[in-house]
């Protein structure tokens, strides 16, 4: 579920990915279900790329985002605008104790948060990964026998 939610550099929010073209595709704003179309000159990033640092390796941003869904039973995260960075690294830390202090800045969970109130608010909380379609197909054959 993941690949096909879009961060777009210069629009606030998240967006759906909706079609692919050749040289664009249209994606749908999570905030205001509005359809615009990303040119490849767009710099655009899947969450399904992101992974967070963390003192040992580097974790999927899908991993946290679940950690972070178990921490709040499924619902919002209830901070003010206001929160100070200390305040966001120690919230983050009950999340992600091992994250690495210099590589994740405040403003990164300051973004992470709000990415996942947003997926919740639109009911998209099935955060595992996808498998490839090789292994789905794999997997089906198994079951199959």
């Amino acid at each position: 579920m993941l690949k096909e939610i879009l961060s777009v550099s210069g629009k606030s929010g998240l967006f759906k990915l909706i079609s692919q073209g050749k040289n664009m595709f249209v994606a749908e704003s999570l905030l205001d279900h509005k359809r615009i179309p990303v040119y490849m000159r767009d710099k655009v990033i899947s969450l399904g790329d992101i992974s967070i640092y963390t003192d040992d390796e580097e974790v999927p941003l899908a991993e946290v985002l679940t950690k972070i869904k178990e921490k709040e039973n499924g619902q919002a995260i209830d901070y003010s605008a206001s929160i100070t960075p200390d305040e966001l690294k120690a919230y983050f830390e009950t999340v992600l104790p091992n994250f690495d202090k210099d590589r994740v800045y405040p403003s990164d969970i300051k973004k992470m948060m709000a990415w996942y109130n947003l997926l919740v608010k639109e009911g998209l909380t099935d955060f595992t990964p996808e498998a490839p379609k090789e292994e789905q197909e794999n997997e089906e054959e198994i079951k199959e026998k």
